[in-house]
This record gives structure tokens, C-alpha cells and sequence, in this order.
């Protein structure tokens, strides 16, 4: 399917809930399974080329904490309950992401409670002097950071669902300038004390090396829905009507995958309800040709340009 266009016969309206409130929602749904309006993102691994100097940025700039060790890496999460948002895995010479980026991680996002949550973050970076990009995309705010190995980080809160609206079938994202001042006021006077509870990995957003074959995956495959299809040189796909759990985009045409002695996205996490959801979307996976390596746990499948996909059961 061509960026801009869409199917009539797979677009479709339901009504989705956020904590008992319903909202109508449009979109295209995949043309077999379709993943459970339940799915999250889980952690995300990634590859670095000093992991003392990563687990400093992770902790003092991001506000994570370590979780968990092990022998060359380290898990992270906020600063308070046990779930792992960044496990960061030491791969010494690891060259760093350039400029222009590798077919690969585009950015993780990580997903702040509410939106003081996020002005205490900027009001934060700010003490500390780190520059950080900013964006208004309608459905939510965002401040954008590059790791020390220029892995890229989105920091965003949400903006309640009954405020979201939709250009026909499609949802309305944009992106303008950030009203900072604002933001920062939100926060009520309240110092940032690093990622607060409830803070999650919200999406991740990857550099493809074609959208199309990339819907195959990510649509016809996992069973993600379309959301917003018509920005240039992206495609936005969720579960449950979310604004996105998953962004990809082509501009970073012409580059290679990241490869094993790049700092890289070693792989996300698609949590699911159950196992009987971690097979059928590993089978739908399969019926387009792509191969899936499982066990008891959890199964495991790439995309075209070798960015790999965890399964996993959340129970």
C-alpha cells in the first residue's frame, strides 16, 4: 500500500477504553490476525560501546536506576517497582551511530505518567545543561536526547485520549514547536527525582529501509493497525488504538543496517497477555515467510533489515 492511501474494505471504526473512558477510533486494521488491544512495549536492549559510561548518562541524565547486573550489562528501570525499561549490553569498540544513522533504531521512547512528570524532566535537563530537541505532535509532547553512543531517546507524556481527533479514518499527529515554559510550569515547582513509578517504554521507532516491506512485517505479520499512514515517509501502527507502539520511516534511506560492532537496538520487547497470544502472533508472523525461532519462553523474528522482535508473555 502507497504512503497517503488506504484500503476501504480494512478501515473500520470501534470503540476503545483508557481507564473506563470510550473513545472512538479509526484505522486499518491488518488483513488476518490482529494483536490484542492488551499488547505493550516491554525493555529494549541495546548494544554500547562503554557500558559504565552509558549506565552514568542512563542514571544521571534519563533518571533510571539499575535494576540488575550481569557479566557486561545492566538493567535499568525507574526509580521505583522491578521492570526493566533499558538493559544495556557492553560491546567494547562498538562504533557509535553516525550522523546520517543506520537501518536500525531510529529512537525508544520512554513514556513519563503525566505531563508534570515530563515539565520536572525538562526543567531538569536544563539544570544540568544537556540540549534536548522538542516537539508538540498533538497526541503528546516530547523532548529528544542522543545516548553517548548516539542511540537516540524520546522522553514524552501523553495528552489524555479524549483530546486526540481524526482527519477521516486517520489519527491527526503533527509536529510544532514545544510550548517549553508551559510545560515546565506543569510541574508545579516540584524537582525532577528521576523517572517516577508507572513509567514506561511508551514505542519505538525505527529507520526501514522501505515502508512497504515493512508493513508486511509489522501489519500483515504481527498484527499491528494502522494509524496514521500518510506522513512523509513514515508509518505509525499500534494495538488498542494507541497513537503508536511502533513508528517507521525511510530517512535514513541509503544507509546500512547496523551491524555487530555498531552501538545498536540488539532487539524490543512486544509484550502480550498470554502464550496463547505470544503463538498465533508468531504464527502470523510465519504465514508471510519470515522465520520464527521460539522456545518456552518467547519467540524471536527479524525484520528485513535484521532488527529483531521479542514475544513475550506478560503473565
Amino acid at each position: 500500500m502507497r504512503r497517503g492511501q488506504r484500503d476501504a474494505a480494512t478501515s473500520y471504526p470501534y470503540v476503545i477504553g483508557k481507564r473506563g473512558e470510550p473513545m472512538q477510533h479509526r484505522g486499518i486494521k491488518p488483513p488476518g490476525y490482529r494483536l490484542p488491544a492488551e499488547a505493550r512495549i516491554g525493555r529494549v536492549r541495546l548494544q554500547v560501546a562503554n557500558l559504565a559510561r552509558s549506565q552514568r548518562y542512563y542514571e544521571t541524565v534519563v533518571g533510571l536506576r539499575e535494576l540488575s547486573r550481569g557479566e557486561a550489562f545492566v538493567s535499568m528501570g525507574a526509580m521505583a517497582g522491578d521492570s526493566p525499561l533499558v538493559e544495556l549490553h557492553e560491546h567494547p569498540g562498538s562504533s557509535p551511530v553516525p550522523r546520517r544513522g543506520l537501518l536500525g533504531l531510529y529512537h525508544f521512547a520512554i513514556l513519563l505518567p503525566n505531563r508534570a512528570a515530563l515539565g520536572r524532566f525538562a526543567a531538569h535537563l536544563a539544570e544540568i545543561g544537556t540540549y534536548a530537541g522538542m516537539s508538540d505532535h498533538f497526541v503528546s509532547e516530547a523532548l529528544y536526547l542522543t545516548d553517548p553512543d548516539g542511540l537516540g531517546i524520546e522522553v514524552y507524556s501523553d495528552r489524555p485520549r479524549s483530546e486526540w481527533r481524526f482527519e477521516g479514518d486517520q489519527l491527526y499527529m503533527t509536529t510544532k514547536p514545544l510550548d517549553v515554559d508551559d510545560l515546565v510550569k506543569s510541574a508545579g515547582g516540584e524537582r525532577w527525582g528521576g523517572a517516577p513509578e508507572a513509567t514506561v517504554i511508551g514505542h519505538v521507532h525505527l529507520y526501514v529501509g522501505d515502508v512497504d516491506q515493512a508493513s508486511r512485517f509489522y501489519h500483515d505479520g504481527l498484527g499491528l493497525d494502522k494509524v496514521v499512514w500518510s506522513y512523509p515517509g513514515a508509518l505509525f501502527l499500534s494495538a488498542g488504538g494507541y497513537h503508536h507502539h511502533l513508528g517507521v520511516n525511510t530517512w535514513a534511506a541509503g544507509a546500512p543496517p547496523a551491524g555487530p560492532n555498531d552501538a545498536r537496538l540488539l532487539d524490543w520487547e512486544m509484550m502480550l497477555p498470554d502464550t496463547q497470544s505470544v503463538n498465533a502472533a508468531a504464527e502470523s508472523i510465519e504465514r508471510i515467510g519470515t522465520a520464527v525461532e521460539k522456545n518456552e519462553r518467547e519467540a524471536r523474528a527479524s525484520d528485513p533489515w535484521g532488527t529483531t522482535l521479542r514475544l513475550r508473555s506478560a503473565a
